[in-house]
């Protein structure tokens, strides 16, 4: 029990680094929550202005959730053996997007998940991971929908990862599947701006 609640605690302080917020008020100084959509991902640094920052951002995120997926694998893991040592690592990964969008130093309001999520499913999946970028890729650069990409790359991620599950476990599956529902209920805003057309595209400097 001590193993599970030292990896989940650091896999959410990890995810919980508002890497968006800290760039832009060293950089900038400014408040990336007072501007655009108020969020502190990558998309809305990148649509306020500042695109180097919003692509060090994304790849920091990602990272977060990758370390938080390691630091379970290689240092706690191997003290629980198989089959809980898979276990651990897939709970840590959903602990690491939970910090990411309710982080502890925010008052548990942070982003909506994606590159935190894509960062975890490059250490737990990495085939399902690269399968879902490659969607998102596509999808936006045939909609210029950051969301829409954002949303149909993590149901691809989702599908590939629990079809690719070969420890065959459901505890398992249910990481994969909560982490993918979190990001595409964090885009619920989004999602009734795509059905009514007033989504704004990532060509724009405008709110997402």
């Amino acid at each position: 029990m001590i193993i599970w609640i030292l990896a989940l605690g650091i896999a959410y302080l990890l995810g919980s680094i508002p890497f968006g917020y800290l760039l832009v008020r060293y950089f900038r100084k400014e408040d990336i929550r007072n501007t655009g959509s108020g969020n502190i991902g990558a998309t809305n640094v990148a649509r306020s202005g500042a695109k180097g920052l919003g692509a060090l951002t994304l790849l920091l995120d990602a990272f977060k959730g990758f370390v938080a997926v390691a630091i379970a694998q290689h240092l706690f893991a191997p003290h629980l053996g198989y089959p809980a040592g898979y276990k651990l690592a897939a709970a840590a990964g959903l602990f690491a997007v939970l910090g990411h969008v309710f982080p502890l130093w925010l008052r548990f309001e942070g982003g909506k998940g994606v590159a935190t999520a894509l960062g975890v499913f490059l250490a737990l999946a990495p085939f399902a991971a690269l399968c879902g970028l490659l969607v998102f890729i596509v999808t936006l650069a045939l909609t210029q929908y950051v969301s829409l990409g954002s949303i149909i790359g993590s149901l691809v991620l989702a599908a590939v990862a629990i079809g690719w599950n070969n420890k065959h476990s459901l505890f398992i599956d249910l990481c994969y599947l909560i982490i993918v529902l979190l990001v595409i209920a964090k885009h619920h805003q989004n999602i009734r701006r795509l059905a009514s057309g007033t989504e704004n595209r990532f060509s724009t400097k405008k709110s997402a």
